[in-house]
């Protein structure tokens, strides 16, 4: 299912100010990571309907792809 573009911009907004403040990052950092991330490639090709998790529960997901980024 594809998801309205326009919507799908917002809901990526607050993806990020969600996870800026999980991960103490600036919006810029955090937005950078989250554009070159696992995570944006699944929910914009609309794999499994990502889209429609909330806000919330992808931040988390972004932010432990973040923590494992930095492991290696």
């Amino acid at each position: 299912m594809n998801a309205n573009p326009g919507l799908l911009q917002l809901k990526y907004a607050r993806i990020v100010e969600i996870f800026a403040g999980k991960c103490h990052l600036s919006l810029g950092k955090a937005l950078d990571f989250f554009y070159h991330s696992e995570e944006y490639k699944l929910i914009s090709r609309g794999v499994s309907d990502m889209h429609c998790m909330s806000d919330e529960d992808l931040a988390d997901d972004l932010q432990e792809e973040y923590q494992n980024s930095k492991v290696r």
